[in-house]
C-alpha cells in the first residue's frame, strides 16, 4: 500500500478544520443531555475549547506560513510553500526540496526529522 503524502501547511489545516468538526459534533452532543444542565454545560465547554484550540491552530500555521520559503515547482510551475528541507508542492504533489544532498533521492518525510550530530 503506497503512503499517501500532502504538504505540511496543508496537514495542519486539515487538523485545524478537524478541530472545527469535532467541536461541533461534541457541542451537538451535548444537547442530548439537555435534561442534566451540568453533564451539557460540560459538553459545551469541551466543545468550544475544541473550537478555540482550532483558532489556534489557524493562527500559527498562517503565521508559520508567512515564514514559509517560496518556491516555484518545476512540474507545475506554480508558487508554492515549503517547510523543512523536504515536502511536496501544495498543487501536484510533486516532492520538492532545497537540500542539495537529497536531491534525486526518493521522498520521506524523515528527512526532516533534526539531525543528530
Amino acid at each position: 500500500m503506497a503512503i499517501k503524502y500532502s504538504s505540511k501547511i496543508n496537514k495542519i489545516r486539515t487538523f485545524a478544520l478537524s478541530l472545527i468538526f469535532i467541536g461541533v459534533i461534541v457541542m451537538y452532543v451535548g444537547l442530548f443531555f439537555r435534561t442534566s444542565p451540568i453533564i451539557m454545560t460540560l459538553f459545551m465547554v469541551f466543545g468550544m475549547l475544541f473550537l478555540v484550540a482550532s483558532g489556534i491552530v489557524y493562527f500559527w500555521i498562517g503565521t508559520l506560513s508567512t515564514r514559509a520559503v517560496q518556491v516555484v515547482c518545476p512540474s507545475c510551475g506554480k508558487v508554492t510553500k515549503m517547510l523543512g528541507r523536504v515536502d511536496l508542492c501544495m498543487f501536484c504533489r510533486e516532492p520538492l526540496t532545497l537540500d542539495r544532498e537529497l536531491e534525486g533521492k526518493e521522498f520521506d518525510e524523515k528527512y526532516n526529522k533534526k539531525r543528530k550530530s
